[in-house]
């Protein structure tokens, strides 16, 4: 008698291919929807080839669905304990991340599951949303407060706001929105984030799976917006 296959809520692949089968889509119809080598797609659903965050992005707007659904399944019905006294000590220079052409991000006191804030620190790289590859949104509001350098925050809402070293802004995540270098100076900023669907994300960085990019390329709809969290 076959083995009966089992769910893995961190692999990435059986959920795509449970979106993918959902939608009544083949591994090539899909391959060719987002521009993806139809060999590459198996191996993702196989879970042969690592699943970085750039193709996570490109997935997800291709089947229209939210990154944390392919990060780990659907969120939890219920909530861990509430602890007391929990803390995390991240040093210098050893914060896990996740590098792509478009961004580098370092996940401070990613040890802490179940927190209610992500802080992330991210090196800006794209100087546009085309670059980019789309807007992102999920659930929850963000703080941004510049470290380094100067960027533009886009979104679906507003015009380019322009923000240099010293500057902050709070705003709420489920507006699509990017972070777009300008100058030619290094851009370095802390988001702090609240929303389940980037603690899963975070919680993923360095773990699982490996986040850093590959050297395929592929380039993305500047319109797109990818959602982690509904």
């Amino acid at each position: 008698m076959a083995k009966k296959a089992t769910t893995n809520s961190t692999h990435p692949g059986l959920a795509l291919r449970a979106a993918r089968i959902e939608q009544g889509l083949t591994l090539r119809a899909l391959a060719a929807r987002i521009d993806m080598p139809f060999s590459t797609l198996s191996k993702l659903e196989n879970g042969k080839m690592a699943m970085t965050y750039d193709k996570l992005v490109r997935l997800a707007q291709g089947l229209a669905i939210d990154i944390g659904s392919l990060v780990a399944g659907s969120a939890p019905t219920t909530q861990p304990p509430a602890a007391l006294g929990r803390r995390s000590v991240q040093r210098a220079g050893k914060l896990p991340g996740a590098s792509s052409e478009r961004h580098t991000h370092h996940y401070p006191a990613a040890d802490l599951l179940g927190k209610m804030m992500v802080p992330i620190i991210i090196e800006v790289k794209a100087r546009s949303i085309d670059e980019l590859g789309g807007l992102v949104r999920h659930s929850g509001e963000e703080y941004l407060y510049i470290l380094q350098g100067a960027m533009e925050l886009h979104s679906d809402l507003y015009a380019p706001l322009p923000l240099a070293q010293g500057d902050s802004v709070y705003f709420d995540s489920g507006m699509a929105h990017g972070y777009v270098r300008v100058g030619d100076e290094p851009c370095r900023v802390l988001a702090v984030c609240a929303g389940a669907g980037m603690q899963r994300v975070a919680q993923s960085a360095g773990k699982s799976w490996n986040l850093v990019s590959s050297d395929e390329s592929g380039s993305l709809s500047a319109n797109s917006v990818s959602y982690i969290e509904t």
